[in-house]
């Protein structure tokens, strides 16, 4: 069985978010990148499904530049077998995808995982526009992955409960949790990690589709005003005029 795991490259969830001077662009000045935290379930569900079948590959994916390498070292530190790197900046999802899905069509893999979204644009796009290119079933967002041979069972979130779907290889899902407990790479892992083979390869397709127009952080949140009770007009007045929600 052939893995593909796509993982991006994302700031720390700590990060205090600033963008350049003409607001068009996140600044990653001082910025501690990591893996996106849903991609680490895609990966770790496939390295226990590999080991659990006791044969096959895992292999790491990543549309970024060269300064996301440390991160696609430490998904090989978490136990994939290599790793592949499309040399282009991700520009927007339908990029990103056709990257995905020509390298998946050119390796031939037989299940391709990737988090629910990045937690920096939370598009959820990417899984459904790879699937939809490779003209394969897409299970999204996936809770539960089992296999038994080319027979995939997953549990997957829909309104108000689950569902449970089986499909036969090749397809995608996005990954969620409680699909497994992410793993933190051992003194092992991170040691062979250092040989193990990342290639890179240049990007396909068209540029991007669309550009950012700006970027702007949330209004600040307002002081609170508070109405005695027996003031409902007063209260009416204000929902009507300054919060306009009435």
């Amino acid at each position: 069985m052939k893995f593909l795991v796509c993982i991006s490259n994302v700031p720390d969830t700590t990060t205090k978010i600033t963008f350049t001077p003409d607001n068009k662009e996140f600044n990653k000045a001082g910025v501690q990148f990591v893996i996106n935290p849903w991609d680490e379930y895609a990966l770790t569900r496939a390295i226990e499904l590999k080991e659990a079948a006791g044969s096959g590959t895992v292999t790491v994916l990543n549309v970024g530049e060269a300064d996301t390498e440390p991160n696609i070292r430490k998904a090989l530190a978490i136990g994939a077998d290599d790793a592949i790197r499309v040399n282009a900046a991700p520009q927007d999802a339908f990029f990103v995808a056709e990257q995905i899905a020509t390298v998946a069509k050119e390796g031939g893999y037989d299940v391709i995982l990737m988090g629910k979204e990045s937690i920096d644009y939370n598009g959820f796009q990417v899984h459904g526009m790879v699937g939809e290119m490779l003209g394969i079933p897409t299970v999204a967002p996936a809770m539960k992955l089992d296999m038994n041979g080319n027979t995939a069972t997953l549990e997957r979130e829909i309104e108000g409960g689950k569902e449970i779907v089986t499909v036969n290889t090749p397809f995608v899902a996005s990954c969620q949790q409680p699909m497994c407990e992410p793993r933190i790479p051992n003194m092992r892992g991170i040691m062979t990690a250092r040989t193990k083979p990342l290639k890179v390869v240049p990007a396909v397709g068209e540029p991007a589709r669309t550009t950012v127009a700006e970027f702007a952080l949330p209004p600040k949140k307002q002081g609170v005003k508070l109405i005695p009770a027996e003031n409902a007009g007063e209260l009416i007045k204000l929902l009507r005029n300054e919060a306009k929600v009435i």
